[in-house]
Formats: C-alpha cells, structure tokens, sequence
C-alpha cells in the first residue's frame, strides 16, 4: 500500500505519502490563494523526500471539504486525474474528520473552520475516530448554544473564540494530509467505506450571474 493523501479545502496546502503503517513524507503551506500554484510542486516535494515515484502509488485519499469553492476543486480535480492517469481508487474523506483525526480527543468536541462570510463549517464528534453530526455552515452566534464550553479545535473555533469557550488552542487549526492519510489507512484496513471524491460545498460559490443578466446573440 502507497497512500498519497492531499487536501485543499482549507488554507493549509496539504499533501502526505503513507504507507499503511507510517507517514513517510509531508508538505504543508499555509497559503488560502495560491491552492493551484502550491499543490502540484509540493506533490513533488513529497514524493522526492519518500524516495518513491507517482506510479508506485496504490490509491488516493483526498480531502473533500467542506471548504470554500474555488480552493476546494483544485485538490478534488488533482486527485481525479492522478487517479485516473494511474489507475489507482480515489478515496474521499470529509475534511473535518481529518482535523479531529489529528486533534486526538477521546471526549466530545467540536471542529470548526473559517468559512469566511462571518461563518464556520463545523461538526461534532464523540472522539477523534467517530463523527455524530453532518458538516455544517453557520454563524457563530446561531450555535452558540451548542458550542459554548465544548472542547473545540480547529480555525473558527480559534477565530470565534468568544463563541467557542472551550477551544483547545494547542490543537490542530488547519488540516493534515498525515492525519487524513493515516485516518484512511485505518479505515482501509478495516473495510470500512469511504465517501465519493466529490465536493462537499454546504453553499453554492460567491461568483454568480447577475439576476437581471441578459443574453445578447449575434443575428
């Protein structure tokens, strides 16, 4: 087993080589407008550092948000076509489960990420393996009962603190691809299913036509 486990759903660049048993190499770039230009050369960094070529790989992870729409698809479309020019599976794993993979928590908690728009992508756990709640999109004042006092990791939480009262600032704040490569060892060593590599948007993209938007063809 070859794992090459990339997200792009957060700032943080991502990309880890697994195989089954360790993580053999990692890159992470915090950068949230430069996803396409980071992605590919740290895929490289990755694979030079391992001593191991694309072709020896045997599957793909790749995480599949939520995230913000435009630095979501450059992972999602890179995973596809590696998969697809190997011939290898592409495995998708909620992003959100890779934080709280890392995080490391046996106790209930929360993750939550910036999703901008004065709004957090969030989701509860019962530990670090087992997610209770589907992904969601909220502001932070709307969950306030929910999150107050929770242990809780992860960029919103720090960002919105005032809301999230038990944020653990040691804790993860942007994604891992070692963790979600090592979260997706597990599971495929346990014959458990993973989610279809598409993306989870909770909301539709910023860029949309304007509703009085006019088509004008040439006669």
């Amino acid at each position: 087993m070859l794992l090459l486990a990339l997200d792009t759903a957060t700032p943080a660049v991502t990309v880890a080589l697994h195989d089954g048993s360790r993580v053999l190499a990692e890159s992470r770039q915090v950068d949230a407008r430069r996803h396409g230009e980071l992605l590919l050369p740290a895929v490289d960094r990755v694979l030079a550092e391992a001593g191991r070529k694309l072709d020896a790989v045997s599957d793909i992870v790749v995480g599949v948000g939520p995230g913000p729409y435009t630095g979501l698809r450059v992972g999602l479309v890179t995973a596809a076509t590696f998969g697809s020019v190997l011939g290898v599976p592409v495995h998708g794993l909620c992003s959100l489960d890779g934080i709280a993979y890392a995080a490391g928590l046996e106790e209930p908690f929360v993750v939550a990420t910036d999703a901008r728009r004065k709004e957090v992508y969030w989701a509860r756990y019962e530990n670090s393996r087992t997610r209770l709640t589907e992904p969601a999109v909220d502001r932070p004042a709307d969950i306030a009962g929910q999150v107050a006092g929770v242990p809780s990791v992860g960029a919103g939480a720090l960002l919105y603190d005032a809301v999230f009262t038990g944020v653990r600032h040691e804790g993860p704040e942007h994604q891992s691809a070692a963790a979600l490569a090592a979260l997706a060892a597990e599971k495929l060593a346990a014959g458990e299913e993973f989610l279809p590599p598409q993306p989870l948007y909770l909301r539709r993209p910023d860029a949309q036509v304007p509703a009085n938007y006019k088509v004008v063809t040439p006669r």
